[in-house]
């Protein structure tokens, strides 16, 4: 899925699109405000996409200890840009990934 669509589907949808991976759903999830819901997306899963969504996800909630595992885990350095920007380059990147596969 291309970036712009993903954003799109964030301002025309009450749910995620259904080939959305888990990563993007999480994101997805977290940027419609329900936290919860995004960290469930990714809390199982063992690949690094899903670590650095989670670090994200724990940084976002204020668990700076326990994002700086999960960014560990997706061997991403720790990030202390904005989380807006974070949200974009992971979205960004994940979203190139599937347009590889």
């Amino acid at each position: 899925m291309r970036y712009s669509d993903f954003k799109a589907s964030l301002a025309a949808a009450d749910s995620p699109p259904a080939a959305l991976s888990a990563e993007l759903r999480a994101l997805w999830h977290d940027a419609k405000g329900d936290w919860e819901a995004a960290h469930k997306w990714v809390m199982h899963s063992e690949s690094r996409a899903a670590a650095w969504v989670h670090a994200y996800l724990h940084r976002k909630e204020g668990d700076l200890a326990n994002a700086s595992y999960w960014y560990a885990r997706a061997l991403q350095p720790v990030v202390e840009a904005p989380l807006e920007e974070e949200w974009e380059q992971i979205a960004r990147a994940l979203c190139e990934l599937v347009e590889e596969l």
